[in-house]
């Protein structure tokens, strides 16, 4: 299973409710990313916002930063809004971080959980789910064919048109994100695309028939289980202390949630969600490591992940917090997994051998 961190570049916020300066973020953000890759993590995911509460609009540019200071680490966003962008440019885009990278970059597509991009690029929410269809066909017909002829609705037809550069290999890793309806997880089986689920609240066993269902549809449609990949995107931070990063965090992530929540009629964010929240059954991983590690190793056992990705910036903690957490991650967490995973992989394959035999 893959390890990994994802982020949406959220702004430190002062006493006074006011922001720091993106400028000052991001340089924290190369830095954080840095570390990542120093202490071994597998991946890392930007995501795209326009937004005061976020610094990154554009993640291809972060990541291209990030691919000259970093050796190993895949580099990816987390997620591009697909239905506001042009396929062809944002294929582009991929393709150029993966030469650079020497083969490191994803592309994960989906529609976002935020709608600023569709008035501020020309688009209509009425055409939301049209939006996503049409661009997600030219997006994986581009990465397929070269040149290419296709028309659609929303972008002026292309005519043996050649999309340039190619990613190494002539292929870009794609990923799907979805956020817990069945026809994104319909969409992504069909196509066999890898898959993240997003699980931000509640229980996560209750994701679980999305889960068998994308499996069924990704087998259904024939695709080669040898290359199924699923993951999961939880908020978390780790700490040195349970209950002293508890305590940290909770303000911070309290005041994340309901300034979203304010612009969507939620109610204020209470202590007693936080701490159902941090429970074996609930959506948040803030802790540390030993209990993080027992978590972890829940969901894989939960639902087969191949990668497990903690979204470690949510509302904001400071750089110094998130340096620490990257660390802990990196250096406690990520290694005993591995281990755990290893061992309970070579007893799965000597039972089969018994069996076997």
């Amino acid at each position: 299973m893959e390890l990994g961190i994802g982020m949406f570049g959220d702004n430190h916020y002062g006493t006074d409710g006011i922001p720091q300066s993106p400028g000052k973020r991001l340089n924290e953000l190369i830095e954080e990313i840095r570390l990542m890759d120093q202490v071994g993590l597998d991946f890392f995911g930007i995501g795209e916002h326009h937004r005061p509460d976020y610094a990154v609009s554009t993640p291809e540019v972060i990541l291209a930063a990030a691919s000259s200071i970093t050796k190993k680490i895949k580099l990816g966003s987390a997620v591009s809004v697909l239905s506001s962008s042009d396929p062809v440019r944002l294929y582009q885009s991929f393709a150029t971080l993966d030469l650079i990278s020497n083969g490191r970059a994803e592309l994960m597509a989906g529609r976002g959980s935020f709608v600023e991009s569709f008035p501020l690029f020309g688009y209509s929410l009425d055409d939301y789910d049209e939006l996503f269809e049409e661009k997600l066909e030219l997006l994986l017909k581009i990465n397929n064919e070269n040149p290419i002829t296709w028309k659609g609705k929303f972008r002026p037809a292309l005519n043996r048109q050649l999309v340039l550069p190619r990613a190494v290999d002539d292929h870009l890793d794609i990923w799907i994100a979805v956020g817990g309806t069945p026809e994104s997880v319909l969409r992504a089986g069909k196509h066999g695309l890898p898959v993240i689920f997003a699980i931000i609240g509640g229980n996560p066993a209750q994701f679980k028939p999305l889960f068998e269902y994308y499996k069924n549809v990704y087998q259904t449609f024939k695709h080669d289980m040898n290359k199924f990949r699923v993951g999961v995107h939880m908020h978390a931070l780790f700490g040195d202390n349970s209950k002293e990063i508890a305590e940290q965090y909770y303000p911070i992530y309290s005041a994340q949630m309901n300034r979203v929540g304010r612009t969507r009629g939620w109610p204020p964010y209470q202590p007693q969600q936080y701490e159902a929240g941090r429970t074996r059954n609930g959506h948040l991983i803030v802790g540390e490591p030993n209990e993080s590690i027992d978590k972890i190793l829940y969901m894989h056992e939960l639902f087969g992940l191949t990668r497990f990705s903690a979204h470690m910036d949510v509302g904001g903690p400071s750089h110094q917090l998130l340096m620490r957490s990257i660390e802990i991650f990196g250096t406690k967490i990520a290694p005993t997994v591995r281990a755990a995973l290893k061992v309970a992989s070579v007893k799965e394959e000597n039972i089969a051998n018994k069996k076997g035999g």
